[in-house]
């Protein structure tokens, strides 16, 4: 099973899905491929997958990813179909951290071996407020993650599941209930 987390940037998604993956130690994270500049603390191989833009474009020319997407200005994210294989054939169950695009890509795929689960914040003000405190990118980047909110929110219909981040533990407990339902 695929558990595909996708939101708008500052719902907390990586924070619930950290959270997620403690309290489900059978799970496997996805690792995600980019192109972007590691941040401080993040480690390649456990956060991202950090390549080069080059490598990852001969990787797309060979069908290696399962969705990509360059967001924000010209950084790729991907998800590469030789890591997500591997561990179905363990018999593992996935989580994966995408971007709405990337989750809708993984449906198509994997149709009912997927539930795709859209975070959504309590309204746009608190993204903002986010976006502005976790201090990790220039007024220009904050200001790129803002204008994509709405077109993001618009696909919202399109996932199996729709959890609300008001609060972070009615949240897990959400998520928490929507996995014990497929294991």
């Amino acid at each position: 099973m695929l558990y595909v987390f996708a939101a708008p940037s500052g719902t907390g998604k990586t924070t619930l899905v950290k959270r997620i993956l403690e309290m489900n130690p059978d799970l496997v994270f996805s690792i995600s491929a980019t192109t972007r500049e590691k941040r401080e603390g993040e480690v390649d191989g456990k956060d991202y997958f950090f390549i080069k833009k080059e490598e990852f474009e001969k990787k797309i020319g060979q069908g290696e990813f399962l969705e990509y997407e360059k967001v924000f200005g010209d950084n790729y994210y991907g998800t590469l179909k030789s890591f997500v294989e591997n561990e179905l054939k363990k018999g593992k169950s996935l989580v994966l951290d995408l971007d709405v695009n990337g989750a809708l890509s993984i449906k198509k795929i994997y149709k009912d071996k997927a539930v795709l689960i859209f975070i959504c914040p309590p309204n746009k003000d608190v993204v903002i407020k986010r976006l502005m405190e976790r201090g990790t990118e220039d007024e220009e980047k904050i200001n790129q993650r803002i204008a994509r909110f709405d077109y993001e929110m618009s696909k919202m219909g399109e996932f199996d599941k729709v959890v609300i981040n008001n609060d972070l533990e009615t949240a897990l407990n959400e998520i928490q209930k929507i996995i014990e339902e497929k294991k």
